[in-house]
């Protein structure tokens, strides 16, 4: 696996803008409303975000935000496995999971959702960076078994780009969160990394839609890699780069509404993580058919091609697509 460069050392920054720091803190994430309020609050039972401590082998994950106005996003490259998690109206929200390397900021952080629980399960007490999250959620944050970083008026690991508008400006600072990245043997998520298999089809490009987002990766022979493209644009890093993962995995599963809704009544897709189900492999310019099977949340994704054999990724970063079975407009 690549490896990426450290976060800064861990430092307190003056109290005028930690006071800033919770304010605008309080306005990020999914839009707030009576009986589905964001308050941004630090779950109780949890460790606070302004000590990088982290739990030992601990990855950390940052809810990240992909509406237009977010990009481009910074510390994305970095990742080890990046998902794409559907969200309310049609839209499209990234999960970022670091262990081989921290990156001196991700962002912008958006707020967590319930079926982030289930997903965060495979890893051992990760640490989950998010902007905040409905109030009728958090009790179950409090019980997951992760530790739970939003903002609070002791973190300054957060902090806010006055450039860009809110609440498309928080970021976060690994390296003040966690003391170093915890090694790749962190990413329990069952993949694996090794030669290309037999068989798949050649490929120059994969479009994925959602009702209100849309994500094409299109191969790069020159650089090894699937160049990503957002709602018909290139995806760009903060320096002007391409996102360009080596692996594209666009995972097929059920889709249902969550318990919990925002002030207008739209209820928070559901992802199915655990279970079985069909997915399309993209890796060194080729698709495979392939089959996933995840037993249950603590487990990691097992992936195998259509003659029963291990389908192995390759060596870099994976992106992996949540899309529902049930929508035809996600298939080719």
């Amino acid at each position: 696996m690549r490896r990426g460069t450290r976060g800064t050392t861990y430092g307190r920054r003056g109290g005028a803008l930690l006071a800033a720091a919770v304010a605008a803190a309080l306005a990020a994430g999914c839009t707030s409303g009576p009986g589905a309020r964001e308050d941004g609050r630090s779950p109780e039972s949890t460790a606070s975000p302004a000590t990088p401590s982290g739990h030992p082998g601990s990855v950390l994950a940052v809810k990240v935000d992909n509406v237009r106005a977010a990009r481009p996003q910074t510390g994305l490259e970095a990742a080890d496995v990046v998902y794409v998690e559907p969200v309310e109206a049609g839209l499209s929200r990234l999960m970022a999971v670091y262990a081989t390397g921290f990156p001196e900021s991700v962002g912008p952080v958006r707020s967590a959702r319930e079926s982030d629980l289930d997903l965060l399960r495979q890893f051992d007490r990760p640490t989950l960076a998010f902007s905040g999250a409905q109030s009728k959620l958090l009790p179950l944050i409090d019980r997951a078994p992760l530790r739970a970083a939003a903002p609070d008026e002791d973190s300054d690991a957060y902090v806010r780009d006055e450039d860009r508008p809110a609440p498309h400006n928080l970021y976060v600072r690994p390296g003040r969160l966690m003391a170093e990245p915890p090694g790749a043997d962190a990413l329990t998520t069952g993949f694996r990394y090794g030669d290309a298999p037999e068989g798949g089809r050649a490929v120059s490009s994969r479009t994925v839609r959602y009702p209100s987002a849309s994500f094409t990766f299109t191969w790069s022979e020159s650089r090894d890699r699937w160049l990503v493209g957002m709602d018909g644009d290139p995806a760009r890093t903060a320096d002007g780069g391409r996102l360009a993962p080596a692996t594209v995995v666009v995972q097929h599963i059920d889709v249902r509404e969550s318990e919990f809704h925002d002030f207008r009544g739209n209820y928070s897709p559901y992802v199915e993580s655990v279970g079985s189900g069909q997915a399309e492999v993209l890796r060194d310019g080729r698709v495979y058919e392939a089959t996933w099977k995840r037993g249950g949340a603590t487990d990691g994704t097992d992936f195998t091609a259509r003659d029963g054999e291990r389908l192995d990724f390759a060596e870099g970063q994976v992106w992996v697509v949540f899309v529902d079975s049930a929508n035809s407009a996600a298939k080719p």
